[in-house]
């Protein structure tokens, strides 16, 4: 079988797809019969609660002294911190901050001076590959999606490590610090084959610097002659920063929980988690923002005109213009209402980085969009919450502005998160909680075995 007919899907194939279709139809009454709560969310779109946890909390709402709950500003705590108070701290000494959120997500408190540089020592000494692990494995069949590149990597280094099904919490420490180290080099190596191999031109392969920052390696290692400004590290390291860690119910976290309770392999785990933050509902979400933003620069002539903007997205809203799925992305949250403190720190940062950039007009652009589209959605959808813009609405800019290509947007994501899939690994194993398994009850009418001739 040839690579063409490997992915050709025939009319066999679409017979067969047809015949799923049939038998696997739900009725949506029946959800709500059996109050089956989809998605894990109530009615009102609250997580229903599955697990404890101290490493991250998200509140978006306040209680009242009658007891009522109303829609409040969002906050991000790690560890109990707010998360605006980290960022104002490691910004005001002029340091790096996603080495230091990833010791307190991990270790439970913030390092002093002399933990944080032993701890980025580590770092900066794991930050390696096993030899011709890019000339036998990266390079060898490049993919066309970096996370699948990514996730194809992670499982074969379980193959160099002598005791990668041992999970003792020493051991999973110790895997997990070399995989925050390495997913940097995983990322940027695996795009740099793609494009070799698929878009052509040189192939560049830096060597990480132990000395430097996440963010500055990933910048030193994409880049062809390593250079970037040091406000360019400073608002990458920031983005990392805010998608190190975002509550123990994200889809990609929970999988952490769910898988590491079954007693496997850190590499499985964390392959798990990469496959769950790949979906567009999830991680991806940020390039559906840069292709609607595409999209309307190409239909609204001039991007201060309110009205103009206004009608486009309302085309959008209802479905009658770019993907016509009715979603402006980057718009609202599952659990944030009035505003995701996420967005609202970075939004500082990216007025800056587009003066700098001499994209100031788009910036306005984005600025517009949030606004008026707040407006709609909330008049259209009447959501009682309220609705603001997320922190994808803003990310996927900030990146074309950074020169990141598209197809990393997402591994970018992953390469700050997996700080809090290591986390809550370790938290699972700690606590030695039983393997979660969730109840699903069977609508399908029981029926007698009919013999062959007969059917």
């Amino acid at each position: 079988m040839d690579e063409k007919s490997f992915s050709t899907i025939t009319p066999p194939i679409r017979e067969l797809a047809a015949k799923c279709r049939e038998c696997n139809r739900i009725e949506n009454s029946l959800y709500e019969k059996h109050q089956v709560k989809r998605g894990l969310r109530d009615l009102n779109g609250k997580g229903v609660l599955t697990g404890l946890t101290e490493i991250s909390e998200i509140k978006s709402s306040e209680t009242l002294p009658d007891g009522t709950s109303v829609p409040c500003d969002g906050k991000l705590y790690y560890r109990g911190i707010d998360v605006e108070d980290i960022i104002r701290g490691f910004m005001a000494d002029k340091r790096f901050g996603f080495e230091e959120v990833t010791y307190l997500l991990v270790f439970g408190k913030l390092p002093n001076e002399t933990e944080l540089a032993e701890f980025n020592k580590l770092l900066g000494g794991y930050r390696c590959i096993p030899p011709n692990f890019v000339r036998d494995i990266i390079m060898k069949k490049p993919s066309r999606d970096i996370m699948n590149a990514m996730a194809r990597s992670v499982l074969m280094l379980y193959s160099y490590d002598d005791k990668a099904d041992d999970i003792s919490i020493p051991n999973v420490v110790r895997q997990s610090l070399q995989l925050i180290s390495e997913f940097p080099l995983l990322a940027v190596y695996s795009y740099q084959a793609y494009r070799h191999a698929h878009v052509g031109g040189s192939l560049i392969i830096h060597e990480p610097r132990p000395e430097l920052s996440t963010a500055e390696n990933i910048l030193h290692l994409l880049r062809p002659d390593s250079k970037y400004t040091p406000f360019e590290a400073k608002v990458l390291d920031l983005a990392l920063v805010l998608h190190a860690e975002h509550g123990g119910g994200n889809n990609s976290t929970f999988t952490t929980h769910v898988v590491t309770s079954s007693g496997t392999d850190t590499y499985s785990s964390v392959v798990s988690s990469l496959g769950s933050l790949k979906g567009p509902k999830h991680g991806g979400a940020n390039i559906k923002v840069v292709k609607m933003f595409q999209d309307i620069k190409e239909h609204v002539k001039d991007w201060d005109d309110e009205d103009e903007i206004s009608e486009y997205l309302d085309k959008i809203l209802h479905k009658q213009a770019f993907d016509k799925t009715g979603l402006i992305y980057g718009m609202g949250h599952a659990v944030y209402s009035l505003s995701d403190p996420r967005a609202n720190v970075f939004k500082g940062f990216v007025e800056q980085l587009a003066e700098e950039k001499n994209r100031h007009d788009e910036y306005r652009l984005y600025a517009n969009v949030e606004k008026i589209a707040a407006q709609l959605i909330a008049n259209e959808r009447k959501i009682y919450k309220g609705v603001s813009a997320n922190v994808d609405f803003y990310s996927g800019f900030v990146y074309s502005m950074l020169d990141l290509p598209l197809e990393l947007y997402t591994p970018i994501f992953a390469i700050a998160r997996i700080s809090g899939w290591s986390a809550h690994r370790i938290e699972e194993l700690i606590n030695c909680g039983k393997i979660i398994r969730p109840a699903y009850m069977n609508v399908c009418p029981r029926t007698e075995y009919i013999p062959m001739s007969d059917r």
